[in-house]
């Protein structure tokens, strides 16, 4: 077995035994998991180790989530083909391309330039023509582009940004882990007739969100 085969073989196995074992059942999202080459977004760490059930770094004191947790926030967004969905906290851009296999336009936000420019090369060379990128503060999201019907935050905030529920657009789905450096809740608000609705899915832990001038979004 050459190489190729075998990082085929670990993805294979991480849907089984990380996500369908854990009871993702969506079968757009578990098809997503199973084309997208982990490998390709972990820069120069073993690629074998990018199917393994534990995030990884990726540089500048960020990471590429666990498979498991990118599968339950994106099987939670609940995505059509026709949705439009704000990726705020880039990082890899793993999950940007998880997204892309599922919807009509990714609009990825992150605050990194360096990140950024590595995941856009990443995501550029593997055919992803459907990815928007900017470089700035996520907790702004990205007006000019809302509303959005999906928009999934990728990093830890103490309070939910206001300016990313302006942009969810009626029926819109926004995913975000709440809560200070060492635990959070991962919560889906839903934007309903009546207002904005939330919903605790289970715990998490993430790396903080960073605004503006490199402030984390909450304290330590």
């Amino acid at each position: 077995m050459d190489q190729q085969q075998r990082l085929d073989e670990l993805r294979r196995r991480m849907v089984q035994e990380q996500l369908i074992s854990r009871g993702i059942y969506d079968q757009r999202v578990l098809e997503a998991f199973r084309r997208v080459p982990r490998h390709a977004f972990v820069g120069d760490a073993d690629p074998e180790q990018a199917y393994g059930d534990h995030p990884l770094p990726i540089g500048q004191n960020q990471t590429i989530s666990q498979p498991y947790i990118v599968a339950l926030m994106t099987e939670a967004l609940r995505l059509k083909e026709t949705d439009r969905v704000l990726d705020v906290g880039t990082g890899s851009g793993y999950q940007a391309a998880i997204l892309a296999e599922l919807v009509q336009a990714v609009y990825a936000v992150e605050r990194l330039p360096t990140l950024m420019q590595q995941a856009r090369q990443v995501l550029e060379e593997l055919g992803y023509t459907h990815i928007y990128y900017r470089v700035g503060d996520g907790t702004a999201g990205w007006p000019e582009e809302s509303p959005f019907d999906a928009i999934l935050v990728a990093a830890a905030t103490k309070t939910v940004p206001e300016k990313l529920t302006e942009q969810l657009a009626p029926g819109g789905r926004l995913i975000l882990p709440l809560g200070n450096s060492w635990f959070q809740d991962l919560v889906l608000i839903t934007r309903e007739e009546t207002g904005l609705r939330r919903e605790k899915l289970c715990g998490v832990r993430f790396v903080p969100l960073i605004q503006e001038k490199g402030k984390k979004e909450h304290p330590d």
